[in-house]
């Protein structure tokens, strides 16, 4: 549900930002340039920085909760009591959208939804990764992504179904039912048990924190995953775990792949195009119901890319995913500016055929993410902290997705409306930049039990030279890895 409601908050904005209703409403500067007929370019229709406002809004709350609170509270108190008070969170900020009557009441529902996201993508990755199994938990920590892009497929088929209503308060419903992943959120954490790596963090009896695992594994010989949990516990000198993580060179390998992997994500231009999906349709086009249609297909088809994720990574890895997928984005990418950039000007629409070819390109494009950087920008920086810092570490890697999220979101349309179909291009060199990341700077880490994988920054050609002499010794003492 952590990702449900992530998935649908993504979508949902990015549909209602195309009805008609909610832009006449709110955002009537807007809806005049819709409907004029000439004067306005095609790449200019939605330019407005209070649309993107409303739509970024959702991450500037996000970004200082999972900075200033999330981090600290989910280290304290643990996994579950965090996603507990990010489900009330979104409960509350469904119910302010849903009912606004202005579009500062929309945009702090959207906030209050930004302080759920704080909260809960702190602690959901990491709960995944705990509680997972060392050989599946690929798998596992990839079905946040997965759960979020069927949040994504909700939002869109409601979007769908709700621009039909004629009386016009179809947006409203869309932004109300956010309330019902949120409310499955709270009620599923409240039944949940701790982690045994947080438990033991918050000091628990050892015993306790055995016999849960035990009932985790489904077997009675835990006792060296517990041992290495008890060790990386044991390791922490430094209560704040952001301090370690910024202050010291062991962690400085962790600390670049929390703040790159999470932003290259969005340097992609998958926000854009979750956001603006619909927008994008409607730019090339296609009419209000055809866009929202679009949309779905689309998000069927990234649902169905990242389920098969779940099943591939933890086969060939983390390194092969990121890397294939890389250059099937890039490729699609610069499809898709080539053919706006030829075929659609300022006036008229493209030919049917082009427009289907960008729709087709774009599931192209999302089949590639769905399978590589989608789930993977989550499950990479949430399995290689250290015990002691992981909350800290998933802090940072939550802040850089939504600092880079809130950036993309806000100027996407502005930027779309001043570099037309050289935007795309844009995103194109991202993906060659963080696919050559990848390949020189990522080592593997499938099937590494979590407390262990510390152990391959020694053994990695680059960052052996950064954790320093000590770190490549304890590295080369787990060569059995």
């Amino acid at each position: 549900m952590g990702g449900t409601i992530f998935g649908y908050d993504i979508s949902i904005s990015g549909g209602v930002s195309s009805m008609e209703s909610f832009l006449k409403e709110f955002f009537p500067e807007v809806h005049r340039r819709m409907q004029a007929s000439a004067g306005v370019g095609n790449y200019c229709k939605f330019d407005s920085q209070l649309l993107t406002l409303f739509n970024s809004s959702l991450y500037v709350p996000g970004l200082l909760t999972a900075l200033l609170l999330a981090s600290w509270f989910t280290a304290r108190h643990g996994r579950r009591p965090s996603m507990i008070i990010g489900g009330a969170a979104y409960i509350a900020g469904a119910a302010v959208s849903g009912g606004a009557v202005n579009v500062y009441m929309a945009i702090l529902g959207r906030a209050l939804l930004g302080i759920g996201l704080g909260f809960a993508n702190q602690a959901v990755p990491l709960y995944l990764s705990e509680m997972a199994p060392a050989r599946y938990r690929g798998a596992f920590s990839n079905g946040f992504h997965f759960s979020l892009c069927l949040g994504a497929l909700a939002a869109t088929i409601v979007n769908y179904n709700a621009q039909k209503i004629k009386a016009g308060w179809g947006w409203r419903l869309s932004l109300a039912l956010a309330g019902v992943p949120a409310v499955l959120l709270t009620v599923g954490a409240i039944v949940l048990p701790e982690t045994p790596n947080s438990l033991v963090q918050q000091g628990r009896d050892r015993g306790q924190v055995k016999a849960l695992l035990q009932k985790i594994r489904g077997i009675d010989a835990v006792d060296q995953e517990l041992d290495d949990i008890v060790a990386a516990n044991d390791a922490t000198t430094d209560n704040n775990g952001l301090h370690m993580i910024l202050s010291r060179r062991r962690y400085r390998p962790q600390l670049a792949m929390a703040v790159l992997i999470p932003t290259f994500a969005q340097l992609t231009g998958i926000s854009a195009i979750g956001f603006y999906a619909p927008v994008l349709m409607r730019t090339i086009g296609l009419s209000e119901s055809g866009a929202l249609l679009a949309a779905v297909v689309m998000v069927i088809v990234s649902s169905a890319s990242t389920l098969a994720a779940m099943f591939l990574v933890d086969r060939f890895g983390r390194r092969t995913l990121l890397l294939v997928g890389g250059v099937q984005m890039f490729l699609s990418e610069a499809l898709i500016g080539g053919i706006m950039a030829a075929k659609l000007g300022d006036e008229g629409q493209l030919s049917r055929t082009y427009a289907l070819a960008l729709i087709v390109l774009i599931a192209v494009y999302l089949t590639g993410y769905g399978c590589s950087w989608g789930p993977l920008s989550w499950l990479v920086p949430s399995e290689i902290f250290p015990l002691e810092v992981r909350s800290a570490g998933q802090s940072v890697t939550v802040a850089s997705s939504f600092l880079f999220t809130i950036f993309v979101a806000q100027y996407f349309l502005a930027m779309l409306c001043r570099l037309k179909a050289w935007l795309f291009f844009f995103f194109a060199g991202w993906i060659l930049v963080m696919t050559a990341f990848v390949y020189l700077f990522l080592p593997e880490t499938k099937g590494i039990p979590i407390e262990q994988i510390e152990k391959v920054w020694g053994m990695h050609w680059f960052w052996k030279t950064v954790v320093g002499v000590k770190d490549v010794k304890d590295a080369q003492d787990g060569e059995k890895l």
